[in-house]
């Protein structure tokens, strides 16, 4: 069976899959906006990694006992079922998110929260987030603010930290780091550096979705690790940036592996095997 035969046939069941998902999500959501609207955006997302060959390797324990501001690396659109596979919680996208064809729509069923890079829309913004987290949701945040190909990490814009402690109402948000690390591609080890392998997976710079998800859904998959560091407390840092500085130091360390980590992040209390 040649590759393009099995990119169709995935391009079908994962059309079929939505198409059984989204309307139950979409009514469900008219009558409860609370934790159980997630269940199943995360059902619909573990399908979704099962049909495009994503396994997903979880390393260290995610904090899913309380309410919590994720933080990770970004590396392309496919981080979205890989993390959403593990985590019940709302993205943070950019606004841009919303008006993509098919995808713009399923991220709206996930309670994705869109923002804008209009400074003028900020205020407003900041208080439909601040709304959620008084409404109990945890949140996902890619504070790199852009996708790279998973050699470093770029440094973390700390805005969106402050949601993390508020001193007026004194609502503090812990904060749990995760490094979102390519293990394999399309049947092989990524090298270190840029390289075609790599960019199977990534999604960065000038690429155009439609060639790169076809290439993708062409290639026998990927093996994504998510590595749960230790949760922050942010009542520990003076303000936004070192909080965010802090998060993206343990982040980077566990891209870059062990010898960069930092002596927490070695502490492994569980791994799990989603997909594959």
């Amino acid at each position: 069976m040649t590759r393009s035969l099995i990119a169709v046939i995935k391009a079908l069941m994962f059309i079929l899959w939505s198409l059984l998902v989204a309307p139950l999500q979409f009514v469900f959501l008219l009558f409860n906006r609370g934790p159980a609207a997630y269940i199943l955006p995360h059902i619909w997302q573990r399908g979704v990694c099962r049909i495009l060959g994503l396994r997903v390797v979880v390393e260290g324990t995610p904090d899913t006992a309380r309410q919590v501001m994720f933080v990770s690396n970004h590396l392309s659109y496919l981080d979205i079922p890989v993390i959403a596979s593990v985590l019940k919680a709302s993205f943070i996208a950019k606004k841009d998110v919303s008006s993509w064809p098919v995808f713009g729509f399923l991220s709206t069923l996930q309670q994705t929260a869109f923002i804008s890079r209009d400074r003028k829309d900020a205020k407003v913004e900041k208080n439909n987030l601040s709304s959620m987290i008084a409404a109990g949701k945890s949140l996902i945040l890619f504070p790199e603010g852009t996708s790279t190909d998973g050699c470093d990490v770029v440094k973390f814009k700390s805005s969106l930290f402050s949601l993390a402690a508020d001193p007026t109402t004194g609502a503090f948000l812990p904060v749990q780091p995760i490094s979102l690390v390519m293990d394999r591609v399309d049947g092989r080890v990524p090298a270190d550096g840029p390289n075609d392998v790599r960019d199977v997976y990534a999604w960065h710079g000038d690429m155009t979705m439609g060639p790169h998800l076809w290439n993708f859904v062409k290639s026998r998959g990927a093996t994504i690790r998510l590595i749960f560091h230790p949760v922050l407390d942010p009542q520990v840092y003076n303000d936004r940036k070192l909080l965010a500085e802090a998060a993206w130091n343990q982040v980077r360390g566990g891209v870059a592996g062990p010898s960069l980590s930092a002596p927490a992040t070695a502490s492994t209390l569980a791994a799990a095997a989603i997909g594959g």
